[in-house]
C-alpha cells in the first residue's frame, strides 16, 4: 500500500508533557517524516490526549509529516474518530493483528510492524497487502527498549531489507552519525528516539539525517 512516506527520519517521542510535543512539532518542521507517539507508562485516556496534542502540534507545523501511534490501534482509532490528524499505528508481534488494525483502521491508515530477525521480516512480507513500512532493529543494544533480539549491526540490515518489498527502518541506539553508513544498507530511514528527544536543537538532527538519504518524492 504505497502511500507515500518519507521515512528517512522517524522520531519515536518518549515523556508526555510539554517537551514531548513541542519537540514532535520541531522534529516535524526541519522535516521528519514521521512521528510515533510512545509512552508505556500513562493509561489510554492520556495516551489519547497526548497523541491528539501532538498530532494536532505537528499538523501545524508540517501537515505532510504522519503522526502514528505505538502498539495501540484503539488509541489510533478513537483519535482519527474524533478528527485528530492521526495516520495510524506502529504493531509489535504481541499487539492486535495487522489485519484486524487494518480492518479497525480502514485503508488510508499507515500500519508499521516491528521486526529484526530474517523470521520476522519473512512473517512480515506474508502481511505485506495490510502493512506500509517494517521497523527493524535494534542496530545497537538500546536502553530505551529491550527486544530481546540480538543487535544487527550494519552487516544486518541488507538480507533483511532484500528480503521483503516493503521499505525498513533501522531503529535501535541509532545517532545521527549513523546516517551515511545506515543508508547505504538500503533501508529507508532511520528511527532515533534520545538523539532527538534530548537534543538541544532537534531540528538540526533531522537534517544531520535526511541529508544522508536522496530526497523524498
Amino acid at each position: 500500500m504505497s502511500k507515500d512516506l518519507d521515512l528517512r527520519c522517524y522520531l519515536v517521542t518518549s515523556g508526555h508533557d510539554r517537551h514531548t510535543v513541542e519537540t514532535a512539532a520541531a522534529a516535524a518542521s526541519a522535516g521528519a517524516g514521521m512521528i510515533q507517539v510512545r509512552c508505556k507508562d500513562v493509561g489510554t485516556a492520556e495516551l489519547l490526549e497526548l497523541l491528539t496534542a501532538v498530532a494536532e502540534a505537528v499538523h501545524r507545523a508540517a501537515p505532510n509529516t504522519r503522526v502514528i501511534v505505538d502498539d495501540r490501534a484503539d488509541v489510533a482509532f478513537a483519535a482519527r474518530h474524533a478528527g485528530a490528524p492521526v495516520a495510524g499505528v506502529h504493531l509489535g508481534w504481541d499487539d492486535l493483528p495487522v489485519e484486524a488494525a487494518r480492518a479497525m483502521l480502514g485503508p488510508d491508515a499507515v500500519i508499521g510492524m516491528t521486526t529484526g530477525t530474517m523470521e520476522l521480516v519473512r512473517g512480515a512480507q506474508e502481511l505485506a497487502d495490510s502493512l506500509d513500512y517494517l521497523g527493524c532493529g535494534p542496530f545497537r543494544p538500546t536502553p530505551t527498549k529491550n527486544s530481546g533480539r540480538t543487535p544487527l549491526g550494519l552487516a544486518g540490515y541488507p538480507p533483511l531489507v532484500a528480503a521483503t518489498e516493503l521499505p525498513m527502518v533501522a531503529i535501535g541506539d541509532v545517532t545521527p552519525s549513523d546516517a551515511p553508513d545506515l543508508a547505504a544498507t538500503g533501508v529507508a530511514g532511520l528511527a532515533l528516539v534520545r538523539a532527538i528527544m534530548g537534543a538541544a536543537d532537534p531540528g538540526a538532527v533531522v537534517r544531520q539525517v535526511l541529508a544522508a538519504f536522496p530526497a523524498a518524492h
